[in-house]
């Protein structure tokens, strides 16, 4: 038998707990703790989850133009997505701007 042990969860529901729980993940190496949650939430989370999410991150005074160890801010490497018009546009609300309009 092969596959997932669980079945997928489609249109979970994350309490705001839960979202701002990934504010106090850390990196494993050192990547900018900043851009490290902006990252870890944008591939765990819906688009609707992760607005929430950039809201607290905001709140609590963090860097939304964060660089990754390549020099990249999160909304450079969301841009890249096919389906990341939507988290784009969450991070640019939230004055969010590519590495080269740094």
């Amino acid at each position: 038998m092969s596959g997932p042990s669980q079945p997928k969860v489609v249109d979970e529901e994350w309490s705001d707990e839960r979202v701002q729980g990934f504010l106090a993940l850390l990196p494993r190496d050192e990547t900018d703790p900043d851009y490290h949650v902006l990252r870890q939430a944008y591939e765990y989370m819906l688009a609707r989850d992760y607005a929430r999410f950039v809201a607290y991150f905001a709140e609590a005074g963090r860097n939304i133009n964060a660089l990754s160890p390549e020099g990249e801010t999160m909304l450079d490497r969301v841009a890249e997505h096919a389906r990341g018009a939507e988290y784009a546009q969450i991070l640019r609300d939230a004055g969010g701007k590519k590495a080269a309009e740094l």
